[in-house]
């Protein structure tokens, strides 16, 4: 186990397998087989994009609730392993995270037949479409805002110092602005599975 859970690679590769078997098992006792119809794929797309989502709103509240608040705690000889090795790797799988969330969420509603009318603020999908919308922004700001800035703030892209200082700030608002909306978006989402808004 522990050869496992000492690679990434292999600790992700064992959960799809003990995905499978659990799947196996409930399947068995339930006694049928999995059929792979398009109930079974848009299920499939909804889990991607909950997998997807996590990842995405999971690193969007590490930088918000962990990295940015102890950053002014960590001393200056220690601050180079945050913005050299860290931040660059969260910051790979935060934007690649957030497309796939929203590649992930536009696909689902196409399969679900409601992408139009949820886009559209359409009645019974506006709570679900307010938060496609609020994801798209964020997402735009991920890509268009958020890492354009801070390959600056890290040094990935050589700027002045006064235009580094000011490109973090800059992608650190803009990461506060997605957090703050994260909430309502992901209420929307939760809220159009359930009772609405």
């Amino acid at each position: 186990m522990g050869a496992i859970l000492q690679s990434l690679g292999r600790t992700v590769a064992a959960g799809v397998v003990v995905l499978i078997v659990i799947v196996i098992i409930v399947s068995t006792a339930a006694g049928g087989v999995v059929k792979f119809d398009h109930a079974w794929w848009t299920f499939f797309m909804r889990w991607l994009h909950v997998l997807a989502g996590v990842m995405w709103i999971g690193i969007l509240w590490y930088f918000n609730f962990v990295q940015i608040p102890s950053m002014p705690k960590i001393p200056d000889e220690q601050k180079p392993a945050i913005g050299k090795v860290i931040a660059p790797t969260a910051l790979f799988w935060f934007r690649w995270a957030a497309l796939a969330t929203v590649i992930t969420g536009l696909l689902l509603a196409w399969m679900n037949g409601y992408i139009g009318s949820a886009l559209a603020f359409q009645k019974p999908f506006m709570a679900i479409g307010i938060g496609m919308w609020l994801a798209l922004i964020m997402a735009f700001n991920v890509w268009f805002i958020i890492w354009p800035k801070q390959k600056k703030a890290l040094g990935i892209v050589q700027v002045e110092a006064a235009e580094k200082a000011k490109a973090a700030r800059m992608a650190m608002l803009t990461s506060r602005f997605n957090t703050m909306l994260s909430i309502p978006m992901l209420y929307c989402m939760v809220a159009q599975q359930n009772a609405g808004l």
